[in-house]
């Protein structure tokens, strides 16, 4: 009996350390979504070891790129997702003219992060679907930041769901 102790603690021992080493080798990062707008841009981020996407805040967008630098300082970013938004026959949607200057400025300032683009349509709709099935009241889904922050989540779920299927 006491053997099979001793290889629990020796098993338990080997984990701790590998997650050691992973912790400070720094292994473990996450992905960042973006759901552009002109006034807001929601924000999403997967947990460390990328299989959980969370909303993590609505920022005003011209406030985007100090809210994205003081958080790079904090956590270990390997990727930036951005929606693209899409028309219904593939082509660019009108938005998305107002967002390359954003994009090239994203680019430019942490061109050590890369950047990739996840179709965005009908995020938002389903943003909002996804209010009224958690109960909220009508007053909450109004909350035009909310559901920037819930479409940032779905377009980031969508890319670690595809992640590993298609060219992303």
């Amino acid at each position: 009996m006491s053997k099979y102790k001793i290889k629990i603690s020796i098993a338990s021992l080997k984990l701790v350390n590998l997650y050691t080493i992973i912790e400070n080798v720094n292994i473990l990062s996450r992905v960042i979504a973006l759901d552009l707008g002109k006034k807001r841009t929601g924000i999403a981020v997967t947990d460390e070891m990328q299989i959980i996407a969370s909303g993590l805040k609505t920022v005003e967008t011209k406030q985007l790129f100090s809210f994205l630098m003081q958080y790079f300082k904090e956590e270990n970013v390997e990727l930036i997702i951005i929606g693209e938004p899409k028309q219904m026959d593939n082509s660019a949607s009108e938005s998305e003219a107002m967002m390359l200057p954003i994009i090239t400025k994203l680019q430019q300032t942490f061109s050590k992060i890369p950047i990739k683009r996840i179709d965005e349509r009908f995020t938002s709709k389903m943003a909002f679907q996804t209010m009224i099935d958690s109960g909220l009241g009508k007053k909450k889904r109004q909350n035009k930041a909310l559901i920037d922050e819930i479409s940032a989540t779905i377009i980031l779920q969508s890319y670690l769901y595809n992640k590993d299927k298609g060219p992303f």
